[in-house]
């Protein structure tokens, strides 16, 4: 399998209150098309990755609503999988490639969240729980505090090294002038905000985010970064349902997937994207995708392994769903972005050197559904 990335975008990520969704669609597809040297009418069909238009937004049919805005009258549909929509909108725009029905797809991701009161969009998300949880008054820090509870007394992970990974990926952000969060965080900082689910604390958790992202897939070899696997798998919806609540089986059987697609083994991984949602999110991440052995991988963020500069794979270059910022539609699009612009030597200060592969991984709800794509520079 090898799927050509034509062009790649983002807008910036953050409380974008002057923007409308239309604006921050037309500013990353445009700026995707011209990066591929691509007229509008090269795009065959379009996959747009959202979750909450309906909700928040009262506007569901996205595909036609931002193809007309875009002047494509192609196909195209909206992709829904909770925080994976985006990840699921790439995944899908590969098979229709690889089936052979098109050559050319735009790939869209976006989420417009800051108009909305926290506490509104809270609820929202939820709608990727189950009834019990939702009835039990259970919110997605809750959840992931409960699975934060169980690492820490499987694996003696503790509130320090959880703390460590905000600190790396704000020090990331500082480096990427898209990112939501452009500063720094020091450690004591970390662990001085407020307690939202305990453990976690406010800078252990993802922000609420407005932005968008393209990327233009193809057959037509036209660049040198492919996608050269994708795969999904599923979990139960809910927690209660799971044996192991130290990780998530579905990035675990995803990401086998992936490496048996793309013939090669976790070490070779240079740099990734990882679906930060929270910090214990990123290091159950690091163990589920074979990078580090279970109840390991705290202690090499901590050491400083997974940040620029260190021995690899450098985790979350963006500044990760943390401090990069989570519209959740777009998360998905925006890791393909950074990996692209990663193996293609234009990410800047932020720049891996030397990478060659690289790796993502979106997540939906609390594991439920996981999307691990691998990239290759030829």
């Amino acid at each position: 399998m090898k799927i050509n990335i034509a062009g790649a975008a983002t807008t910036k990520f953050g409380e974008l209150w002057r923007r409308s969704p239309r604006d921050l669609i037309k500013e990353a597809a445009n700026n995707a098309l011209d990066q591929a040297k691509m007229k509008p009418f090269a795009v065959e069909a379009v996959f747009v990755g959202n979750m909450l238009s309906s909700s928040l937004g009262n506007q569901d049919h996205l595909g036609a609503f931002f193809a007309e805005e875009l002047g494509m009258p192609v196909a195209a549909m909206k992709i829904e999988g909770a925080c994976a929509s985006g990840g699921l909108a790439v995944h899908s725009a590969v098979m229709a490639i690889q089936s052979g029905l098109y050559e050319t797809v735009l790939v869209l991701g976006v989420e417009k969240m800051t108009d909305h009161k926290p506490e509104e969009v809270a609820q929202m998300l939820m709608g990727a729980g189950t009834d019990a949880e939702r009835e039990a008054g259970a919110t997605f820090p809750g959840l992931y505090a409960i699975m934060a509870r169980c690492h820490m007394q499987k694996y003696g992970t503790t509130e320090e090294d959880m703390a460590q990974v905000a600190v790396k990926n704000h020090y990331h952000a500082s480096l990427n002038s898209h990112a939501q969060f452009v500063f720094p965080v020091t450690l004591e900082k970390v662990m001085k905000s407020p307690k939202v689910a305990d453990p976690l604390k406010l800078l252990d958790c993802s922000p609420i985010t407005d932005g968008a992202a393209a990327v233009i897939l193809t057959k037509i070899k036209n660049n040198e970064v492919n996608i050269i696997a994708s795969a999904v798998a599923t979990d139960t919806l809910g927690l209660s349902e799971r044996e192991d609540l130290t990780g998530l089986k579905a990035v675990r059987v995803a990401s086998q997937k992936a490496y048996q697609m793309a013939g090669i083994s976790p070490k070779e991984i240079d740099v990734a994207e990882v679906h930060d949602c929270f910090t214990i999110a990123e290091i159950m991440a690091m163990e589920d995708l074979g990078f580090f052995e279970k109840g390991k991988a705290a202690r090499a963020i901590t050491s400083g392994k997974t940040k620029l500069g260190g021995s690899g794979p450098i985790i979350n270059t963006s500044g990760g769903l943390k401090a990069c910022g989570h519209p959740v539609g777009a998360t998905g699009v925006k890791q393909i972005v950074e990996i692209y612009n990663q193996l293609k030597g234009i990410a800047g200060r932020k720049q891996v050197e030397g990478a060659k592969i690289g790796l993502t991984h979106n997540v939906g709800g609390s594991g439920a559904t996981a999307v691990v794509h691998i990239l290759k520079k030829d």
